[in-house]
């Protein structure tokens, strides 16, 4: 096959190596210039990826165009409107992830209840709003580039806190553009996500549930980095396919969708609570997934674009994924300074299976060694699998323990906290 990955960060590097490693010609974009170096020496990069739009028609039904981000819907939806084969999204996808009002309307308009939600453009609006209500909220950025780091969920009842978050972006607000946020009710429940493959007329059987834990502290402590690691299962999620997924296929298939979609939610005893869209392959989602898929990505595509079936094979079991990473992260600033170009190693002692675990990202290839490239540290994932979700913990803490790279760091508590009381709780509610 003929590959052509097109995103800003090059966020699938691992996945696009493991298909040139199959044996298929692999081309990538990757828009930043900043991470130009991600992969460098492992993948070949394309400065246009126009220019190769001709290099992928050649291969006819075995060429394919793999978007990684969720803002150029539109790009995707004009390229299958000209023959082309595309897995990502479309620009409903893109509205989904990005507009969160837009994207919680579209949860209700298809039967789910979702928690009140409010929009602002004015960080002072949003702290007289909160002093008037003074209870518990969530504050989320519009927009899929923007930074998670800034998101934040208020702590005390009455969202002082959140409140006084705001009083400082206030006094540190640029110029322009006007902020882009939301204010969500608080729910408390378990965070859970359930995500499927949708071929553009349908999802297929297989799907997904996983458990992302997103603040950088082990104990759920430190600022939300977007993941620091997760649990995923392809098993017992048909209930939460049926609930949440289905009822979504219809405004999917209108709006051309053909690529992953997830939808995280907060369970408890009342019912499910939809709270946003990931409209693409999330990192290091995929990676994790991957380690449970007994098909390789691209028979998986394939499946997908003739839509030939709705099934792909999956080990029974758990997957755990331990995020890796150097300072500055999970910001940017300082990373040239600390750990850029900086040696990874790996242990004499790792056998070919726990290489196979593991999924770089931020890496390049130079003069024959492994450093670390890209743009803040985010080095990759260690993954585990096993029976159940404790085993394939300690299994991607072993893995994790034999890559060496100065001021490494990773929670350690990664699925602790789901193999204790979350599963068991979701079940007695009906849920898994």
């Amino acid at each position: 096959m003929r590959i052509l990955g097109i995103g800003a960060s090059n966020d699938l590097a691992a996945m696009y190596g493991g298909m040139q490693a199959r044996g298929h010609e692999v081309r990538v974009f990757v828009r930043d210039p900043a991470s130009h170096g991600v992969f460098a020496g492992m993948l070949t990069r394309t400065d246009d990826w126009n220019t190769e739009l001709g290099w992928v028609r050649q291969a006819g039904p075995e060429g394919l165009i793999l978007f990684e981000t969720a803002d150029q819907g539109e790009v995707q939806d004009a390229l299958r409107a000209q023959g082309f084969q595309v897995i990502g999204g479309s620009a409903l996808g893109d509205r989904l992830e990005a507009e969160r009002e837009y994207g919680q309307s579209v949860l209700r308009q298809a039967g789910l209840r979702t928690a009140a939600s409010h929009s602002f453009t004015s960080y002072r609006q949003a702290v007289d709003f909160l002093a008037a209500r003074r209870q518990r909220f969530v504050l989320k950025f519009n927009g899929a580039a923007s930074p998670r780091t800034r998101n934040y969920i208020a702590q005390k009842g009455d969202s002082s806190d959140l409140a006084a978050l705001l009083e400082f972006y206030t006094a540190h607000e640029a110029p322009v553009p006007s902020p882009d946020f939301v204010l969500m009710e608080y729910i408390d429940g378990i965070e859970i996500g359930v995500g499927g493959y949708f071929n553009g007329a349908e999802f297929l059987e297989t799907a997904c549930i996983d458990f992302e834990h997103k603040r950088f502290f082990p104990g759920e402590l430190g600022e939300l980095t977007g993941e620091m690691g997760t649990v995923v299962s392809y098993g017992g999620s048909g209930r939460l396919r049926e609930l949440v997924l289905e009822p979504l296929a219809g405004v999917l298939r209108d709006g051309g969708y053909c690529g992953y979609i997830n939808v995280n939610l907060m369970a408890n005893a009342q019912g499910l609570w939809p709270l946003e869209f990931t409209s693409r392959f999330g990192y290091p989602g995929y990676a994790i997934c991957e380690s449970l898929h007994r098909e390789p990505w691209e028979a998986i595509f394939l499946k997908m674009l003739r839509r030939s079936h709705t099934h792909f094979a999956t080990v029974p079991g758990f997957a755990v994924g331990v995020v890796l990473t150097v300072p500055p992260f999970p910001h940017a600033q300082g990373y040239e300074e600390l750990s850029k170009g900086i040696p990874v190693i790996l242990d004499e002692s790792l056998s070919h299976a726990e290489r196979a675990a593991i999924a770089f990202a931020e890496v390049e290839m130079r003069q024959g060694s492994l450093v670390t490239s890209g743009t803040c540290g985010y080095v990759g994932v260690a993954t585990g699998c096993a029976p159940t979700v404790e085993a394939a913990r300690l299994r991607a803490l072993d893995v994790a323990r034999k890559v060496y790279v100065p001021n490494l760091r990773y929670r350690n508590d990664i699925g602790a906290r789901v193999s204790d009381e979350s599963l068991a709780r979701l079940r007695q509610w009906g849920y898994l």
